[in-house]
């Protein structure tokens, strides 16, 4: 303190004056720390600080800011009382939001805890359900073998009484058979015995019977050509019975052939509007004959809806889209009366060209008529007639006709090559000539395996081209599904069929067997669903084995690399063939 007042400045505000007390008073303590420290450690506080001290407080008593140092102080102490209440408020903010923190920790818990004890009991619910299929599963297998063992013993019954009952006809049969030997044998004897007795009458009596006949046959000559002669003669001497017959005859010859017209000129119009071409294979539209022999059938036939075009057909989903919107365009066009569109679909065998022509006519509301150009090579000058009765026929179909010609490549090749007859010649300009036009009658619709082979008229009448592949993967494993579901499921859970299905993975086997039937067409997986149909019909128990589909599977898998291979060397053939 004595430092501080024997310093040359001179405080001028209170401000200063108070900032100048504190760093003397803060270089107070730094100076005397040490020798505050011995005094601390005897008597327990500075005293020469407390002596500065009250002397600094002296000194301030007398100054002319004494009174203003004391606002300040006054000032600070509320400032640090503020600032330890905003410390406080500070403190309880935070108490609080621990406490809020606490409670949404405590929620969160809670939750987990609600969360964890619905998973315990969803997972005790699927474990009893689980349960309770197994022995539902158990129950179902130990009933199936019940069932299994009861048809085994009524089949061995069976087997039994029709092996007795076989023995037993065949005994029958037997004895019959001898008997009608020995009363063949007896008449046989019997009967050549009294011809060898009768011989001389019977060579008698057929010499008597032929010179009878004779002398009636001469007679009858002579009694008409007596009458003849006399009706000649007396008609020759009188003109107007000249005149009469000669009118006579012509009359009778012009009834004949206005007879044999007019019935010609029927019979076609009956067969137009009532009958069905032979050439037509099979069709969805019924005359009034189908009427009369099946009134039942004709009634589902009119009651039938139309449905999807592409229901069960599987297909590429770039084809399907494309099929679909021929479809629709079809339909719009058979609603609003206008005129069809002639469509080609070609590719390989068996890849659903005919069953999507059917689903056609169907989802369109009209009928449909299926021949094979085939039938027309052997017609060989009646071949243009057909095609013209044909072509009458579906003319007049009330509802439209979809004609769908399958083989089309057969008739209706190129003018100019050499292996084309007269006949299918005239056959290709009778098609041309009826298909010259659009027409809101009916609409053609072509299937072949080899479309280049067409004449160049044939293409200019096609307005749509549609090419069908052979089933991909994907295809091919829904193609395996359908028929699996079709041939071998469906049939095992209805109850009056001998078919039952063994226990194995079918999903991940049509998988598998979908990447093994790589290149086979959707008729030749047909064709494999039909063999495990029949591979369960042939076995003793009639229980299809995940073995059995397998074999099936690779037996199909041999046969179509056999046909590829036949069709290889076939064409290889007809190459050398053509180069000859």
């Amino acid at each position: 303190m004595s430092w501080f007042l024997g310093s040359r400045y001179k405080p001028q505000t209170p401000e200063d004056f108070s900032s100048i007390l504190n760093e003397s008073m803060n270089q107070n303590d730094t100076k005397d720390s040490d020798s505050a420290k011995n005094v601390n450690a005897t008597v327990g506080f500075n005293a020469e600080a407390f002596i500065r001290a009250a002397e600094a407080v002296k000194k301030i008593e007398q100054s002319p800011h004494a009174k203003e140092l004391l606002e300040i102080t006054k000032l600070q102490e509320i400032t640090k009382q503020h600032e330890a209440a905003n410390l406080v408020k500070d403190m309880e903010v935070r108490i609080e939001q621990a406490k809020a923190e606490g409670k949404r920790i405590e929620g969160e818990e809670r939750r987990k805890i609600l969360a964890e004890e619905a998973r315990i009991k969803k997972d005790n619910s699927q474990y009893q359900d689980q349960l309770t299929r197994k022995r539902y599963q158990d129950q179902l297998a130990a009933q199936q073998k019940s069932n299994e063992e009861i048809m085994k013993q009524q089949e061995a019954s069976i087997a039994k009484q029709e092996a007795l009952r076989k023995s037993t006809m065949e005994y029958q049969a037997e004895l019959q058979r001898k008997n009608d030997e020995q009363k063949m044998q007896a008449k046989y004897i019997a009967k050549a015995k009294v011809e060898r007795e009768n011989k001389d009458l019977m060579l008698e009596k057929i010499s008597l019977k032929a010179a009878e006949h004779r002398t009636t046959v001469m007679e009858s000559i002579k009694t008409t050509g007596a009458i003849i002669g006399t009706g000649m003669t007396s008609l020759l001497q009188d003109w107007d019975k000249i005149l009469a017959a000669a009118g006579g005859l012509s009359l009778v010859a012009l009834g004949v052939y206005a007879a044999k017209g007019s019935t010609g000129i029927t019979a076609r119009y009956i067969e137009a509007r009532l009958g069905k071409p032979s050439l037509v294979r099979e069709t969805s539209r019924f005359s009034a004959l189908d009427i009369i022999r099946n009134p039942i059938k004709t009634v589902k036939k009119l009651r039938e809806k139309s449905g999807d075009a592409l229901s069960g057909v599987v297909l590429s989903p770039k084809l399907e889209e494309k099929l679909r919107d021929i479809a629709i365009a079809t339909k719009n066009t058979k609603h609003n009366y206008g005129m069809f569109r002639n469509i080609l679909m070609y590719g390989p065998p068996g890849t659903g060209k005919t069953m999507f022509a059917k689903k056609l006519a169907q989802h369109s509301g009209m009928d449909y008529a299926i021949l094979t150009g085939g039938d027309l090579t052997p017609l060989g000058r009646d071949g243009v007639t057909a095609i013209h009765k044909v072509f009458d026929w579906s003319s007049t179909s009330r509802k439209g006709l979809l004609l769908f010609i399958d083989e089309a490549d057969a008739f209706l090749r190129k003018r100019s090559s050499e292996h084309i007859s007269e006949d299918l010649r005239a056959m290709l300009n009778a098609f041309l000539y009826r298909t010259g036009e659009q027409s809101n009658k009916f609409m053609l619709v072509l299937a072949s395996n080899t479309p280049e082979q067409f004449d160049w008229a044939v293409n200019d009448r096609l307005d749509e081209m549609v090419q069908f592949e052979l089933p991909g993967l994907q295809e091919r494993e829904r193609l395996i599904r359908l028929y699996f579901e079709k041939f071998v499921l469906k049939p095992a859970t209805e109850g009056h069929k001998r078919l039952k299905v063994d226990q194995f993975d079918y999903s991940a086997l049509c998988s598998k067997m979908a990447s093994m039937t790589e290149g086979m067409s959707g008729r030749e997986l047909s064709k494999l669903g039909v063999a495990w149909q029949a591979a369960a019909y042939a076995s003793a128990d009639g229980v299809l084995t995940e073995q059995m589909v397998m074999e099936k599977c690779n037996d199909a898998v041999k046969q179509h690399k056999q046909k590829v291979q036949w069709q290889s060397e076939q064409e290889r053939q007809e190459s050398k063939s053509m180069e000859v």
